[in-house]
């Protein structure tokens, strides 16, 4: 007992007796609210506490967040605060640490997510120390049972956080490497194995050039050209399924703006949207990254950005130590380890989100002002099995050179056909790495990211999807960079195409579990978008090489072909080709027929001369694959400097944004447009008729 008497405030603690029930607990709680005893204390200004209370009854968030939140009031304050509301002791956790023995037992993940801390245990109590007493209570049945009696102590929300990751850092970044089962992990991965069979194809295919080319060409044509039938025809099916989703969106836009039918509003409240950012030797996009996330209108006290960055990665951490960041910004620095890929952060930042929404953005991204309240609309209306909300993915440099006009149409054709054909075809729908957002519950369910898999965006769409969850794509953008020079581009395309041939080989290890998962159009399907898509990349020089026939010159193949189909092979093979390219381009100029693109319509047909890039990728992919499988080969940016074509201005600095106000709340509840101006803010707050709370109903 002799460490009870360091706890601050100094308050004795009453003798080990069996946990109080709720009932108990609120009648020895000091009845006077916690507003109250913050004014009292002189730790929060009258004023800044009215406009809190006024946002605590438009959402479900904590008095003490929204204050700490808005700068209102210090974390320090808050906790004393809630000492005395509570009649119980603050601890000193850096004085006193836990006992790592009761962390093991409750689970350094459930601790982190509740803001909870097992203290010690003495004469048959155990003291947990936590942040949020008014949950306490709820997670009792969450605590083990060895835990018998339990009584609550206190501790600030950075204390609890600094605690665990003081004793558990290493427990929580091994399992961030191996969330993901092992039979669905690319961690398992027979390298030996695979390399050997690899080393065994190129030689067999080798051997049979020497001896049998016209067998191998032959099969190797026919393979290309069954794959390319089989990508025509899933991109044709999409855009079919695209264009009549787009027919639909239209009527039922014309009939919401005549009052046909009304737009439904959100009947609950905003939920609390965590996004994690990935860093790594971002030190000269930092400041912008936090000044375009500071433009978001969502409420900072639901509002929960986390700047995620590996701990060796010096020049951005120190970066980072500069910068001023709000109190809904954090730095979450990951622990070092055998790998280092993004999606062993996101696993590890995971565990210090507060959100039941989790996100993801780019360290390059700029998302809309607004977009944070399209996703709590979306999940908000969506039913329960669609549990990812993928948004649109474009970008602000199109004009640098031909290879970003290229880069952007083909993205805008990426997400605004073949992501949004998957959706609506109810297709596996291999996600995007950015603006992504995921219901919490279920993204801890299947295991959230594969640390191991270097596009684990799509292996995660995949691994929702076998397990019956759906996703929908969101009308909202996010703009970034465009990939503008020739060797990161190869770089950055090779680790897509290497994670999606990973991604397929780990799915495929038992094809008859997959195709139970997924049924048998979706498992079809699935072998296009994955396997045919790398195959094209790799097989693309057999398919140029016919070119050669309409220049007539020699090809191998023309005694073959010309024996086929009566004779009409040839012809029949260039129509193919003809009627690919015309699709391509299709879709392409349908996906950047808007305002903001519409000047790259020239461009589409030059894709043509875009694709080959691809081919290199993809064989570069291929030799990853086998000689270093876990290599992230990470994507410059920062290279273009953003000028008029970016947008307005450049980012308003964190220290000039002005707190939201409380009506921006009510308008976003209602569907409408949120406020943006602190003067339209005070007007509509000035102009606010309803009753506000006397001082004993403030807390």
């Amino acid at each position: 007992m002799a460490g009870i008497a360091r706890l601050k405030p100094l308050r004795p603690v009453p003798p080990p007796a069996a946990p109080a029930p709720q009932e108990t607990l609120l009648a020895t709680r000091d009845l006077r609210p916690l507003g109250q005893i913050l004014i009292e204390d002189g730790a929060v200004d009258p004023h800044n506490l009215l406009k809190a209370v006024v946002m605590r009854r438009r959402q479900q968030a904590r008095l003490g967040e929204i204050l700490l939140a808005n700068g209102w009031v210090q974390e320090e304050a808050l906790t004393r605060a809630l000492s005395k509301q509570w009649r119980s002791s603050v601890l000193d956790l850096t004085a006193l640490p836990p006992d790592p023995r009761l962390v093991d037992a409750m689970g350094a993940q459930l601790c982190l997510t509740h803001a909870l801390v097992p203290w010690r245990r003495v004469g048959g109590v155990t003291f947990v120390a936590t942040a949020r007493p008014e949950t306490f209570e709820a997670l009792r049945d969450q605590m083990p049972a060895s835990f018998g009696a339990v009584r609550m102590l206190l501790c600030s929300e950075t204390g609890a956080r600094e605690a665990i990751l003081g004793l558990r850092r290493t427990t929580l970044i091994r399992h961030a490497e191996t969330r993901v089962p092992a039979q669905e992990s690319c961690r398992t991965r027979n390298e030996r194995r695979f390399g050997h069979g690899v080393v065994a194809l190129v030689a067999l295919a080798t051997l049979g050039l020497l001896f049998a080319p016209i067998a191998v060409i032959s099969a190797l044509t026919a393979w290309a050209v069954l794959t390319l039938v089989a990508s025509a025809a899933l991109k044709l099916l999409s855009f079919q399924a695209i264009l009549r989703q787009s027919r639909l969106d239209r009527v039922t836009a014309r009939a919401v703006a005549t009052g046909e039918i009304a737009r439904p509003e959100m009947d609950g409240p905003l939920p609390v949207i965590s996004v994690m950012v990935p860093l790594f030797g971002e030190a000269n996009i930092a400041d912008k990254l936090i000044g375009r996330l500071s433009r978001l209108d969502y409420p900072r006290e639901l509002m929960d950005i986390l700047l995620v960055v590996e701990d060796t990665d010096r020049v951005t951490c120190e970066a980072l130590e500069t910068a001023q960041l709000p109190r809904w910004m954090r730095v979450v620095k990951v622990p070092d380890g055998p790998i280092r890929t993004k999606p062993r952060a996101l696993n590890y930042a995971l565990n210090f989100c507060r959100g039941s929404i989790i996100g993801v953005w780019d360290a390059e991204d700029r998302p809309e002002p607004d977009q944070l309240y399209k996703v709590a609309r979306g999940f908000h209306f969506a039913p329960p099995d669609v549990v990812c909300l993928q948004g649109v993915l474009d970008y602000y440099n199109p004009r640098t050179n031909w290879l970003a006009r290229v880069f952007t149409i083909e993205y805008a054709s990426w997400f605004r056909g073949t992501l949004a054909g998957a959706a609506a075809l109810d297709l596996v729908v291999p996600l995007g790495g950015t603006t992504l957002f995921f219901r919490r519950d279920k993204l801890e369910e299947v295991g959230a990211w594969d640390a191991w898999n270097v596009t684990e965006d799509a292996d995660l769409g995949v691994r929702l999807t076998r397990r019956g969850y759906r996703t929908r794509m969101l009308d909202t953008i996010t703009h970034e960079e465009a990939n503008c020079r020739l060797l990161p581009w190869v770089k950055q395309r090779s680790r897509w195409l290497k994670g999606f041939a990973m991604t397929w080989g780990v799915h495929m290890r038992d094809p008859v579990g997959l195709w139970r998962d997924l049924g048998t159009r979706r498992f079809l399907a699935l072998q296009v978008q994955l396997f045919a898509s790398l195959s094209q990349y790799l097989l693309a020089p057999v398919l140029w090489s016919f070119w050669l026939l309409s220049l007539g010159l020699p090809h191998p193949m023309r005694s073959v072909l010309s024996g086929m189909l009566g004779g009409n092979a040839i012809a029949i093979l260039f129509t193919l080709f003809v009627f690919s390219e015309i699709l391509n381009i299709a879709i392409g100029i349908w996906a950047v027929r808007g305002r903001a693109h519409r000047h790259l319509i020239p461009w589409v047909p030059t894709l043509h001369l875009y694709f080959p890039l691809g081919c290199l990728a993809a064989w570069k992919a291929i030799y990853e694959v086998v000689a270093k499988p876990f290599y992230w080969d990470k994507t410059q940016h920062g290279v273009f400097e953003p000028g008029a074509e970016e947008g307005s201005s450049a980012p308003a600095p964190v220290g000039a944004l002005v707190p939201l106000h409380v009506d921006a709340q009510v308008s976003g509840l209602a569907g409408a447009s949120p406020i943006r101006t602190p003067e339209r803010a005070a007007a509509r707050v000035a102009a606010d008729t309803s009753p506000l709370p006397v001082l004993g109903q403030i807390g």
